[in-house]
């Protein structure tokens, strides 16, 4: 958990580095700096274990597949979810403008990148569990966790291109952030399966 915090870090301050281009989003630059900064320090203090051997199921090449695909998901997830609640909160206050246009643009782009990396990083390990466990699916928390953050961001973006739901779509996206985001931290630390190789 310690690496995977550390890279998503980075991945998460590249690509809202790369996104921005163009955009005028700088609303949400304080807001990703902040989450960067509390991963970080989270990593470095809570998260952090000796090195040792990997355990045998996790010597395998679609270990930088699955989690490398699961990291750039992951950061696109996380700047889509900021610029979804900076453009919620801007409609809320009622200074609907061109800058809550661009969020609503930015997040929906991420959206739309990161969702079809995300399906990647689930089937990618599904066939890395077919290869370690003998099965493609067993309905252990982390991969059940996956699949609910999957489910809601198919919902968001379904909600996105259907006309009367284009109001709840944002809240869709931070509930599959949130999901994600328990699957990271609250599935590794709290709930015993088959993935449990954090060792906080």
């Amino acid at each position: 958990m310690y690496e995977f915090g550390l890279t998503a870090s980075a991945a998460v301050a590249v690509t809202f580095l790369v996104v921005r281009r163009g955009r005028r989003v700088d609303a949400v630059a304080p807001w990703v700096v902040a989450l960067v900064l509390v991963l970080l320090g989270v990593s470095a203090t809570s998260l952090y274990t000796p090195v040792d051997d990997l355990v045998p199921v996790l010597d395998s090449t679609w270990l930088v597949v699955h989690v490398a695909a699961a990291i750039v998901a992951g950061a696109l997830f996380t700047v889509g979810a900021l610029a979804t609640l900076a453009q919620m909160v801007l409609s809320r206050g009622g200074r609907e403008g061109r800058g809550s246009s661009e969020l609503g643009d930015l997040a929906h782009t991420v959206h739309l990148v990161a969702f079809p990396i995300w399906t990647f990083a689930v089937i990618a390990g599904a066939v890395w569990a077919e290869n370690a466990w003998g099965r493609y699916w067993g309905w252990d928390p982390k991969e059940t966790w996956a699949f609910i953050t999957w489910v809601l961001y198919a919902a968001h973006l379904h909600a996105l291109a259907t006309g009367g739901w284009r109001r709840r779509a944002g809240w869709l996206a931070v509930a599959g952030f949130a999901a994600f985001l328990f699957n990271f931290f609250g599935v590794n630390i709290w709930i015993p399966g088959l993935h449990s190789y954090a060792g906080v």
